[in-house]
């Protein structure tokens, strides 16, 4: 097991993942490359760098990582605004996604300042 696979933030993050996949399924045909693939991508940005950064072996390094995982958490929650203005969510299924974000971004928020 890698140390990463330790961390409930990543486990949080592969879930948050699985959320968006299941919820940008919905989407039309049309926006299976526009914001279904940007969402998909930055969702799966979060686990990856979680991993990444646990691999680092400074502090200050896993940091960096860390606040890259936010930055990509923070671009879903955008997408998922636009999203829900342009009629691809619905309000329960933005919710979820908003509720998933903020949780997650406390954690990476935790973790972060246990290194520091």
């Amino acid at each position: 097991m890698f140390n990463f696979e330790k961390l409930e933030v990543w486990r949080k993050a592969i879930d948050f993942a699985d959320l968006i996949y299941a919820t940008t399924k919905l989407f039309p045909d049309d926006e299976r490359f526009g914001l279904a693939n940007q969402m998909r991508r930055a969702a799966v940005s979060i686990s990856s760098n979680i991993a990444e950064g646990s691999s680092r072996s400074s502090r200050s390094d896993n940091s960096r990582f860390l606040e890259i995982a936010t930055g990509s958490l923070f671009e879903v929650v955008s997408q998922s605004f636009i999203s829900r203005n342009q009629g691809l969510l619905d309000e329960v299924a933005f919710q979820k996604i908003y509720d998933a974000a903020e949780e997650q971004s406390r954690m990476l928020s935790g973790l972060k300042r246990s290194l520091n």
